[in-house]
């Protein structure tokens, strides 16, 4: 069985997970799900980010998304969601609230599951990935594994 770590920040789309479940064709594949919520950190990059798209009601609205431990309930729920998602297309799927430290996380997944592979399924953050300080540009250096950079659909 082929074993991807998904990393996601958002809950899985229809689309992505038609995707990510269709990438090895009728081979068995499992997932293990790191999901990332939102975190202070990240708001000046999110609101820069989505003014670079044009979304600016997007970038005012940042202020209101939920942080730190007010995000964990929606996290929870995406992971959720999504862990559901992929078992109803037949994958094996298990999954877990990254709070802190996500690349050694990913780093530890990794090592414990022998996975093949990782998804980095995200939002274009055109600042961090300029800087090369996005998920999966980092995530490249430290795993020792392929590593795929999807965007993440929005329904």
């Amino acid at each position: 069985m082929f074993t991807s770590v998904l990393m996601i920040e958002q809950p899985l789309t229809t689309v992505d997970v038609d995707f990510v479940t269709s990438l090895h064709g009728d081979d068995p594949v499992s997932f293990v799900v790191l999901m990332q919520p939102r975190g202070d950190q990240d708001r000046l990059l999110r609101a820069i980010d989505d003014v670079a798209l044009g979304e600016l009601p997007e970038a005012i609205r940042e202020g209101d998304e939920p942080e730190g431990e007010d995000a964990l309930g929606p996290a929870a729920h995406a992971l959720a969601h999504s862990l559901n998602a992929l078992r109803q297309k037949g994958a094996k799927a298990v999954g877990q609230i990254v709070e802190k430290h996500p690349l050694d996380k990913l780093q530890a997944v990794v090592d414990e599951t022998g996975a093949d592979e990782v998804i980095v399924l995200t939002s274009p953050h055109f600042v961090e990935e300029f800087f090369h300080r996005d998920w999966a540009s980092r995530a490249r250096h430290k795993v020792g594994v392929p590593v795929l950079k999807l965007f993440a659909h929005n329904e």
